[in-house]
């Protein structure tokens, strides 16, 4: 039978649509993302090519050449300063569309997504998040510091070249606010961290976890908004990802690249953004809250119902799923 289910940390509701459930392995499709050489002579981020883009920003590497490039957005969506244009009528609010947004360029290959990258590489591309984080972070106009990666056209990539983008926006939206007023009722009624409860469960119940290394605990959400929806969540207590520690970054590379390659294999290089969640800079205390990584697997599309209830539906059973993914050597 159906079932609702909320997320313990975001108080969302989701139906897990049992009646219509597909079998994980229903999910697969033939690859989506066609084959691509090492290097293209079109493409503006491989190397060679570093004129055809825009103010560098910081690079990891050597003699040899760069292994992780961050560049300026071409099209920004928010710009470091601007004026507001025209006026407009009371009540209504505009701000300034001040903020950082910046492309990193995940490595020299041009074909290496994520999944493929071999760990110290993938390590690479971590360190340079957090450093940018912590860059962002000192911006007195950014409030909120979010960095991600889409993969593929249905996660909204535009060039085919392996990048993640960096953005540091004025304003933290009302659901990141909710979410932070969520997590911190819950350590004001429990004395404890809503997220650090959600991976205690996930250990002791064992069926919808993917990794339990000495760092990070990675699981299938037990209120899974999508098939294959998976938070990877640091044991350390922690606010803010701009305080990972090097030996962290390491362990977090190496769960990452055991589920994107999982997901590229069992699921046939499918679509997916993830996304670094963490606490906005403008909150002040920071007991109740605690950073984390959340991958979505583009697997459905929001339909009418979505779309007017805010809630999603689900139809992969989120143990099934785990079970799937476990299941695959890599």
């Amino acid at each position: 039978m159906p079932e609702l289910r909320q997320n313990l940390a975001t108080k969302e509701w989701v139906i897990i649509a049992t009646e219509r459930a597909r079998r994980p392995e229903e999910f697969k499709h033939a690859a989506s993302q066609a084959p691509q050489p090492e290097r293209h002579p079109g493409c503006p981020f491989c190397p060679g090519h570093e004129a055809q883009t825009t103010t560098q920003k910081y690079a990891l590497g050597g003699p040899e050449g760069w292994k992780v490039r961050v560049v300026d957005n071409r099209f920004p969506a928010l710009v470091p300063s601007c004026r507001l244009e025209g006026s407009h009528p009371e009540p209504y609010r505009c701000l300034p569309g001040e903020g950082v947004h910046e492309v990193i360029i995940d490595s020299p290959s041009h074909s290496k997504h994520p999944a493929r990258l071999e760990r110290g590489e993938l390590r690479d591309l971590f360190f340079v998040y957090r450093e940018r984080f912590r860059e962002s972070a000192k911006d007195p106009k950014v409030a909120l510091t979010l960095l991600f990666k889409n993969h593929g056209e249905g996660a909204g990539t535009s060039l085919a070249h392996p990048h993640s983008q960096l953005i540091g926006s004025s304003v933290v939206p009302a659901h990141i606010r909710h979410r932070m007023d969520a997590a911190k009722r819950y350590y004001e009624e429990h004395k404890t961290c809503v997220l650090c409860t959600m991976a205690d469960i996930e250990r002791k119940d064992g069926h919808r976890l993917l990794a339990d290394t000495k760092h990070f605990t990675a699981f299938v959400l037990f209120a899974a908004l999508s098939p294959f929806h998976i938070w990877v969540l640091p044991k350390r207590h922690t606010a803010s990802f701009g305080e990972v520690s090097d030996e962290e970054l390491g362990d977090l590379a190496a769960v990452m690249r055991a589920l994107l390659r999982k997901l590229d294999q069992g699921l046939g290089d499918p679509d997916y953004n993830y996304i670094l969640q963490s606490a906005p800079q403008d909150r002040g205390e920071t007991a109740p809250y605690h950073w984390y990584l959340s991958l979505v697997v583009r697997l459905s599309k929001a339909a009418g119902f979505e779309l007017g209830s805010g809630m999603f539906i689900n139809t992969a059973l989120p143990e099934e799923s785990a079970k799937f993914l476990n299941s695959i050597e890599i």
